[in-house]
């Protein structure tokens, strides 16, 4: 599958990010970074939107999504979509994790 999209959205911090949209069974290289769990429809204006559900982060996207921690919380929230940023540094990645989960609080990183 081929990605669907682009996504921007802020975090606490003000900080803009753009981040790829794929269907949720997309299958990812080996290679680290920040990904949204999201929810994607249209809204009555007719564009496209994303109901922010997990956020998190790690080293290599072509394992991290199988069987993962939280599947059963994206079922129940309707996953749609996963958004991808590419990000090598695990600092950086920490820091843009904790920087959009302060500010959009999804339901699955309680």
């Amino acid at each position: 599958m081929a990605k669907i999209s682009t996504m921007t959205t802020k975090g606490e911090s003000g900080k803009t990010y753009s981040f790829g949209v794929y269907p949720m069974d997309q299958s990812f290289r080996e290679i680290g970074g920040i990904y949204i769990i999201t929810e994607r429809f249209k809204n009555k204006e007719g564009q496209y939107r994303h109901r922010f559900i997990y956020i998190g982060q790690t080293e290599d996207f072509s394992t991290r999504f199988d069987n993962h921690h939280k599947s059963d919380c994206f079922a129940e929230h309707n996953a749609t979509c996963i958004c991808t940023l590419v990000e090598g540094d695990e600092d950086n990645r920490f820091a843009i994790e904790t920087d959009l989960i302060r500010q959009h609080a999804p339901p699955c990183n309680d």
